[in-house]
């Protein structure tokens, strides 16, 4: 924290005072130091000049001028700090004063005491996008960072930091808050307001220890807040931290990706054959696909085409692929709209369900109003065919309700979703019974239904292989008027 009772231009003169010896000894010609310290001194020398040239000719933001160039000083010279046995020893003396000085304008800041580097490789490197309108500050960070492994990019302006951030992916930000043109503060609203940009970490550092200021860049989505002249370990933690809440919620979105990909591949592919009460099941009850099943009741409708083995005898084979398809594509269609289930395509018949895996108090009404639906657009199959040159369709219905065993059916390496037991084996005998055109109801089917709704021919009593005495079955001609 920057003490309260000491101005810019205060602690700017203590450290020019502890400064003297060290560029006085940076100005011997014996002095001679290794790359890369060579820049560093450099870059030391000229932030030490900058502070005397704005002390002796203030301006208005000479105090926010001050604390950029104090926290470079700072940094440059524990940069020079790391390296002190390959330092001369004019310099050795002098840095440590030096740093005593800048440490004066911060709190519980420690000088280093090994000959272990104070900025280490970082764990979790990343891409850093540091914003200042201050070029000591943007070359400090960038060094600083560099040297634990991250890759610095730099920006003098928000506009500028806009405009990267829009081009390419950053782990984290830091931004300043007090710039010409549109500001830190700005710069993180329109960040956060941006679905791409809002979960990169942003600290913002300034020179203002202002509380109201700090509280609401915090409310309005930064991670972090560090005041200049910043204590550089301090910065690679924070760094280090926010780099990885970025890998996390990075990771996450990507497996939160994978999972709507798997999803919409099940649904794509699933959905051809399924209805999608069954694809829902399946994906919000993965236990769904154990094997295994429950009795319940039903209505089963089971439909064929006239007539259709001896007509795909003389046809080639493309032509009985395009007929089956246009009769399956429109049929499919109508029984997922009532709600019904596939359980399985028979060669030119289909078999489904109503009622299973959802169970309605109307799904004998709903079985019934798919059939006549489905014989209602016979007309435009035959049309389409008639188009392509394809002789036209016949086909039958069939109808009954009983129970069943509903579930998964098969083995761990093959299953599918399916209804078994005598219920089955009855629709599918009346199916036999079934004339071109007809929909077949059975009583048990018909004592389900509101007597009102639609109109029946007369009944017929079925004599079925395999099924002792008759089946009492009734045509549906319609909707009652």
């Amino acid at each position: 924290m920057v003490s309260e009772t000491n101005q810019p231009d205060q602690w700017a003169g203590h450290i020019l005072v502890a400064a003297e010896p060290l560029l006085a000894a940076i100005k011997r010609p014996t002095v001679t130091v290794d790359a890369p310290m060579d820049g560093d001194v450099e870059a030391l020398e000229d932030a030490l000049l900058r502070v005397r040239e704005l002390l002796a000719s203030p301006t208005p933001d000479m105090n926010h001028d001050l604390l950029n160039l104090i926290g470079a000083i700072r940094g440059y010279t524990e940069m020079l700090y790391e390296d002190v046995a390959l330092l001369h020893p004019a310099l050795k003396e002098t840095l440590p004063a030096l740093l005593s000085a800048v440490d004066s304008t911060q709190v519980s800041l420690e000088m280093p005491v090994s000959d272990q580097p104070v900025l280490g490789k970082s764990e979790a490197p990343g891409v850093i996008l540091a914003v200042d309108d201050m070029p000591e500050n943007r070359e400090l960070i960038s060094r600083l960072l560099s040297r634990a492994g991250h890759t610095v990019i730099s920006a003098e302006s928000g506009e500028e930091a806009l405009e990267l951030l829009e081009t390419r992916g950053m782990d984290l930000v830091l931004l300043d808050l007090m710039m010409p043109g549109i500001g830190g503060a700005e710069v993180l609203k329109r960040m956060k307001e941006n679905d791409s940009l809002r979960a990169t970490p942003v600290i913002m550092i300034s020179g203002r220890q202002d509380m109201d200021q700090i509280i609401a860049c915090i409310q309005a989505g930064a991670d972090d807040y560090l005041l200049k002249p910043f204590n550089p370990v301090l910065l690679q933690a924070r760094i280090s931290a926010g780099i990885e809440r970025k890998r996390w919620h990075d990771r996450e979105e990507d497996y939160r990706h994978q999972l709507e990909r798997n999803e919409q591949f099940i649904r794509r592919t699933f959905g051809r054959y399924l209805s999608d009460d069954i694809v829902a099941q399946l994906l919000e009850a993965p236990e769904g696909l154990e094997l295994g099943g429950d009795l319940r009741e039903v209505t089963i409708m089971m439909s064929d085409i006239c007539g259709f083995t001896s007509l795909a005898e003389h046809l080639p084979p493309p032509q009985v692929v395009s007929l089956l398809n246009r009769y399956f594509e429109h049929m499919t269609g109508i029984i997922f709209d009532h709600q019904g289930t596939i359980d399985e395509f028979l060669g030119d018949a289909i078999l489904s369900v109503f009622g299973a895996p959802k169970r309605q108090e109307d799904d004998p009404e709903r079985a019934v109003r798919c059939a006549l639906a489905m014989r209602d657009a016979m007309k435009t199959v035959n049309a389409a065919n008639e188009a392509a040159g394809l002789p036209t369709l016949q086909h039958r219905i069939a109808l009954n309700t009983g129970s069943v065993i509903a579930g998964n059916i098969g083995s761990e390496q093959r299953a599918k979703y399916g209804c078994v037991g005598h219920a089955m084996n009855v629709t599918s005998r009346i199916e036999g019974q079934t004339e071109n055109d007809e929909i077949l109801v059975s009583d048990a089917t018909r004592q389900h239904l509101p007597e009102h709704l639609f109109d029946w021919g007369k009944p017929r009593e079925l004599v079925v292989k395999g099924i002792e005495g008759t089946i009492l079955a009734y045509p549906v001609l319609g909707l009652r008027q």
